[in-house]
């Protein structure tokens, strides 16, 4: 394995996660190369490094996937064994080690979306999980956080509306009052430019009823009142009808 040393926890304005300055001794010549990594939660300044199939499972060590047990958390995992990682990199994130198989070479593990991917053993992850956790709890509250947030990434704020473009700018623009004026569902396949909007919605409109069983009931309470006139409901809803109904027997909700 290949031992290193953290000499610097190094911030990026361009992601949200903090990078970890590990100098190695050079392998073949006298001198020192410095590499920059990922940092994982609990890294510090000072900490050694160790990379290698015979590495310890500490947080911060690289070991290929074969070395690293069921169920251990790890982060900055390669898709392509050499890639140097590409896989579970945003901060707070980690994946799971859910299973080896030694026939062919391959292990399985569940990535931070939920989805599970099956990998070549030979790729290499880091131990632990991706420190900054927790970055979005806190709100940007004004823009000027916003601002300096985005002027490092790409242009993508602000966001304006389509419907208060001019119509030469969105399909969206134009009119005497911001409106859409047509359907905003558009095709799958239509051309960039008029791809903008509901794109191959499956349906529009707010959904109102969260399941398709509160659907049904609210459609069956609804059809129950069409059936009974007016003052036969307000007589059976009244609560003196109730505690004379219970008297009998009957089980009647208030």
């Amino acid at each position: 394995y290949l031992k290193g040393v953290i000499t610097e926890i190094v911030h990026d304005p361009g992601r949200g996660a903090p990078l970890a300055r590990v100098t190695f001794r050079h392998p073949f010549r006298y001198k020192h190369q410095k590499e920059l990594f990922v940092a994982a939660e609990g890294m510090y300044t000072g900490q050694f490094v160790y990379c290698g199939k015979k590495a310890n499972l500490v947080v911060g060590n690289v070991l290929p996937l074969r070395s690293i047990p069921e169920g251990a958390v790890v982060c900055n995992v390669e898709h392509h064994v050499g890639d140097r990682g590409v896989l579970a990199r945003a901060s707070g994130d980690y994946a799971i080690v859910i299973s080896h198989n030694p026939d062919n070479g391959t292990s399985r593990i569940k990535l931070p979306s939920g989805a599970k991917k099956i990998l070549p053993s030979g790729c290499r992850a880091m131990i632990g999980q991706v420190a900054g956790g927790g970055r979005t709890e806190k709100p940007l509250l004004k823009a000027g956080n916003a601002y300096h947030k985005f002027r490092v990434k790409r242009n993508c704020w602000p966001k304006v509306r389509g419907v208060a473009m001019n119509p030469v700018e969105h399909p969206h623009g134009g009119g005497n009052h911001q409106h859409i004026g047509h359907a905003s569902t558009v095709r799958r396949d239509a051309p960039p430019g008029q791809k903008v909007g509901l794109i191959a919605a499956r349906r529009t409109g707010c959904h109102s009823c969260k399941s398709r069983q509160g659907c049904l009931e609210n459609i069956s309470i609804r059809f129950s009142y069409l059936f009974y006139p007016v003052p036969f409901r307000t007589f059976f809803h009244s609560p003196a009808i109730g505690v004379l109904l219970r008297s009998f027997g009957f089980q009647c909700k208030d």
